[in-house]
C-alpha cells in the first residue's frame, strides 16, 4: 500500500515537472496582422458557415431562433 502510494506520488511530480518545462510562446508584433486575417478567425464567414446559418434559423424560425422568418420549412 505504501509502495503504490510512493509510486504514485513520484508520477505525480513528475508529471507536473514536465507540465512545467514547456514554455509558453509570446505572440510577436509582426504575426499579429497574420492572426487578426478572417481566415483565422473561429467564426470565418463562409459558403459552409452560411449555409449552417440559413439552416439555422429555418428550423428554428417557429420558436424565435436567429432571424423571423417562415414557419420553419427553409422557404423564407
Amino acid at each position: 500500500m505504501n509502495r503504490t502510494r510512493l509510486t504514485l506520488t513520484v508520477l505525480l511530480v513528475i508529471t507536473l515537472q514536465a507540465c512545467a518545462v514547456f514554455k509558453v510562446e509570446q505572440v510577436k508584433p509582426w504575426q499579429k496582422r497574420t492572426l487578426s486575417e478572417p481566415a483565422m478567425q473561429l467564426n470565418a464567414v463562409t459558403a459552409e458557415t452560411l449555409a449552417d446559418e440559413h439552416i439555422y434559423f429555418s428550423k428554428e424560425a417557429s420558436t424565435g431562433g436567429k432571424d423571423i422568418g417562415g414557419g420553419g420549412c427553409g422557404c423564407n
